[in-house]
């Protein structure tokens, strides 16, 4: 290893001088016996220009002459010649590599790929009292960042610090600002690492992950320079970071390439990865691999590659992930004009082609006519319908509703009613990737188990993710409103604290059962401006989670008329619902777009300013919106199961300062949201299939009612099956008539029977 160039050159030139030898003597004949000082000095130069990742995959040109410094797995046994390269790749392990030129410092491990000292390893036992802690202590305090193995993306690519039961990584050295990520299999859906009758908990690593077959793979098909542009005292800047798959990741991408390469075409795949497990990019992984995928026989399994989306974010990162390793543009067809566009893509046979959830029916309709080609199909069902509108007539018409407006029906109907229509197709697989996959999701696209329990193709779970540190626990601060007064009336009540204090900390308490939109939003302000508001370094926002539309205007004009007479300031509002809301009393029409001041598709990026902290919302942003300076959620709307989970989870993102999160609920038992977070906390498995004779249930149950009548119902549906009525204002007005008297009944009832 020369300490000078930071590579092992007496490696390097004999993986060249085997692999590229005409290459070698032309360049030779160039600089006489100089070559390898000068080689030397141009490919440090073309590294600190381009990064080590970078040269690694395209290599490097001297005076016209190229040279490969790595060759990576061919995609088939097609070309034995590129075959043959590759398994001229040499990977060395060092033990005590001594690398600086400054001191005699040493490094426990190093693994280097044809001279390259890409991994180093901090390895530590417990029997000599050190642990994995002591190696991050020692990557932060006895590691220079300025040594030239340890410069970004120069020499090295990736850190490990282990024992014998733990392992963690980063890529970036940065003294004490060094971040690692725990490099674990998970325990019991949890942290850590499953025990190992046969050795060492940590020796996947060695066994598997720092193979030379996993290592190449990794080098070139997944690690990933990702480039943020941000802003400092006015400055932007380019922000770097060298993306490593996370173990859960790189696991189920090459899980699933493993059972296509052994099963094809046809099957089903449902990974449940919580939030904070990087989804967006294990599905860039995914398909890029799905792209080039071919079987046995050397022949390519799928024509293209569909991902359905409804994140513009992805599109991006999709674009740019592939761009890194192929270096072509257009590999990536983003449809976002209309069917013909999609059409013609599909017909053309483009590599990956995104699209959105809306045109999900077209596509199975689509690929269901091109037989002699197979698809994979990636669902990210993550971040669906971030604004709560994806619409379908049928939902625009519920929406009229100001009462109630608990829309279940949601992208995963949506997607099981389009397979349902269709039925399995063989040239189709799908790949579905959720962190809370429903039931039906579940049966759809889960694995079976000898009992028929349908169960995720992979899993990271809830409950690992916030053990690792990627969420937060938002159940952790979760409070009642009734345990809530009682903790602030014991505060109010004792008589050691300061009764002037006492009342400015806490909110004034009208009842134990505030009922009144103006008594909520009392508590809710002032708990937002005596705690929230300092939390996050002052930076922390607030969400209030109404019941329906009309409740969010209510709130809205509640919540600046409080704010304004009480002269508080650093409190303003955000409303989010959508369409028009009438208030019948004042005969006013309302807007989110009027309320707000600007068009609704500026919320997102207006809400993420210091000018707004709290956002009220009626059934938008309570699913897929990513905002991490979240802290405090108030809920007055009954939630249960799946729907509880995605909204409270909108807190659970981390940033910096941010310790906790706290929720506030007017309305649901803690019991009630405890059994909606079981399913998804570990993993979620339905205990027992779909059974329709559970609806017949519920009809006799509802029947017992007598909200509305058989015959009411018969005649709805004499009008709204009959394709003879061509009258629509008609029809609509017969409707109307029809369930008018139900409407009435169920007004006639007390609230606890509604």
């Amino acid at each position: 290893y020369d300490r000078e160039w930071g590579i092992d050159t007496k490696t390097l030139f004999e993986f060249i001088q085997d692999t590229q030898a005409n290459e070698w003597k032309n360049l030779k004949k160039i600089h006489g016996n100089k070559v390898k000082e000068k080689f030397l000095y141009r490919l440090d130069r073309v590294i600190k220009q381009r990064g080590i990742l970078d040269v690694l995959r395209r290599g490097v040109s001297d005076y016209g002459i190229h040279f490969n410094l790595v060759y990576f797995a061919p995609a088939s046994g097609l070309n034995p010649k590129i075959m043959e390269l590759y398994n001229k790749n040499i990977l060395k392990v060092t033990r005590q590599l001594y690398y600086s030129i400054k001191n005699n410092n040493s490094l426990d491990m190093v693994l280097s790929i044809n001279g390259f000292p890409l991994v180093t390893i901090e390895l530590k036992n417990p029997l000599t009292e050190q642990t994995v802690e002591n190696a991050k202590i020692q990557y932060k305090k006895d590691r220079d960042p300025k040594e030239l193995i340890f410069q970004f993306n120069k020499r090295s690519l990736v850190h490990f610090a282990v024992d014998p039961d733990l392992a963690y990584m980063t890529t970036r050295l940065a003294g004490d600002k060094t971040f690692f990520l725990p490099y674990n299999k998970g325990y019991e859906n949890g942290a850590g690492n499953p025990p190992n009758p046969e050795g060492y908990k940590t020796e996947y690593l060695w066994k598997g992950i720092w193979q030379i077959d996993s290592l190449l793979d990794i080098f070139g098909r997944f690690m990933h320079l990702k480039e943020e542009e941000k802003m400092k005292d006015g400055q932007r800047y380019v922000n770097k970071i060298m993306i490593f798959p996370r173990y859960h990741q790189l696991d189920a991408v090459r899980k699933m390439v493993a059972d296509v390469k052994e099963h094809g075409v046809g099957k089903n795949y449902l990974v449940q990865h919580s939030t904070g497990s990087g989804k967006s990019i294990t599905i860039a992984w995914l398909a890029h691999h799905f792209s080039s995928l071919h079987n046995w026989h050397d022949k390519l399994i799928y024509d293209s590659v569909i991902v359905i989306t409804d994140r513009k974010i992805l599109d991006q990162q999709l674009q740019e992930t592939i761009y890194q390793f192929e270096h072509k543009h257009g590999v990536v067809q983003k449809i976002d004009k209309d069917s013909t566009q999609l059409a013609k893509a599909l017909e053309s046979g483009a590599k990956i082609i995104i699209t959105t959830l809306h045109k999900f029916p077209y596509v199975i309709e689509k690929v269901g006519s091109l037989p002699e080609r197979n698809y994979a199909v990636i669902i990210d069902e993550g971040h669906r319908s971030q604004s709560g509108e994806l619409a379908s007539s049928l939902k625009d018409v519920l929406a009229n509703n100001d009462q109630e407006e608990n829309h279940d029906y949601n992208y995963e109907d949506e997607i099981a009613n389009t397979l349902d229509k269709q039925g399995r197709q063989p040239n189709l697989s799908f790949f579905a990737f959720t962190a809370t996959p429903k039931a039906k999701t579940l049966e759809r696209f889960g694995v079976f188990d000898e009992e028929g329990k349908p169960h995720p193709f992979h899993l990271y779970s809830m409950r690992q993710a916030i053990e690792e540190g990627f969420i937060l626990d938002v159940l952790k601060n979760y409070t009642t409103y009734k345990t809530y007064y009682k903790v602030a009336k014991k505060i109010e009540d004792d008589p050691e604290v300061d009764k002037k204090k006492g009342t400015r900390a806490i909110a004034r308490f009208v009842s134990l059962h505030p009922h009144n939109i103006a008594q909520k939003t009392e508590i809710m302000v002032e708990h937002f401006y005596r705690v929230t508001r300092h939390k996050m370094g002052g930076k922390a926002k607030a969400m209030v989670v109404t019941s329906s539309r009309l409740h969010a205007v209510r709130y809205k004009k509640a919540f600046d008329k409080y704010i304004r007479d009480n002269g508080y300031h650093d409190v303003d509002t955000l409303v989010a619902f959508s369409g028009t809301v009438k208030e019948k009393d004042i005969d006013k029409e309302y807007t989110e777009a009027g309320m707000n001041g600007f068009p609704q598709d500026e919320l997102r990026e207006r809400f993420n300013t210091d000018e707004y902290n709290v956002l009220i919302v009626a059934n938008k942003y309570q699913t897929g919106f990513d905002q991490p300076l979240l802290h405090t959620m108030f809920v007055d709307k009954k939630l249960s199961g799946i729907t509880a989970v995605q909204t409270l989870s909108r807190l659970n993102r981390t940033h910096k300062g941010k310790h906790d999160t706290f929720v506030l609920d007017f309305v649901n038992e803690a019991e009630e949201i405890q059994e909606a977070y079981k399913p998804y906390y570990e993993q979620t498995i339905v205990e027992e299939t779909s059974d329709p004779n559970l609806l017949y249930d519920l009809k006799y149950k509802l029947d017992d009612y007598n909200i509305y009548w058989h015959l009411e119902v018969d005649k709805f549906n004499s009008v709204f099956y009959d394709p003879s009525k061509k009258d629509q204002a008609e029809a609509q007005g017969l409707l109307n008539a029809y369930i008018d008297p139900a409407v009435e009944r169920y007004k006639e009832r007390d609230e606890e029977e509604q």
